[in-house]
């Protein structure tokens, strides 16, 4: 485990409710070629918070490393409503670019 995902963790421990911290996991452990840790971990992100829009961009970019392109058009999909939702043009619109890109 990296020096970084190591202190990301221990700060998680003592606020396991900081949706920063677990996707600051989540990227660490993408970063390390570990998408499926990296999803587990976006998923908590999304479970404390339901509107960190770029937790759904990644966690589609790793559904999509793993071949799964379904799934990772779902989650953009809802990901892009929720950032409409929240008023994050600039979130739903790099998921728009990501969703093309599967094509």
């Amino acid at each position: 485990m990296s020096d970084r995902l190591t202190q990301l963790h221990r700060l998680f421990e003592a606020d396991p409710n900081d949706p920063f911290l677990t996707y600051g996991i989540a990227l660490e452990h993408a970063k390390a070629g570990e998408p499926d840790d990296a999803i587990t971990w976006l998923d908590k992100t999304l479970s404390i918070d339901g509107k960190y829009c770029y937790a759904f961009f990644q966690k589609a970019k790793m559904l999509d490393q793993k071949g799964d392109t379904d799934a990772a058009r779902q989650v953009l999909t809802e990901g892009i409503a929720t950032a409409q939702q929240a008023g994050d043009a600039h979130a739903a619109d790099e998921m728009r670019e990501l969703m093309q890109s599967f094509v």
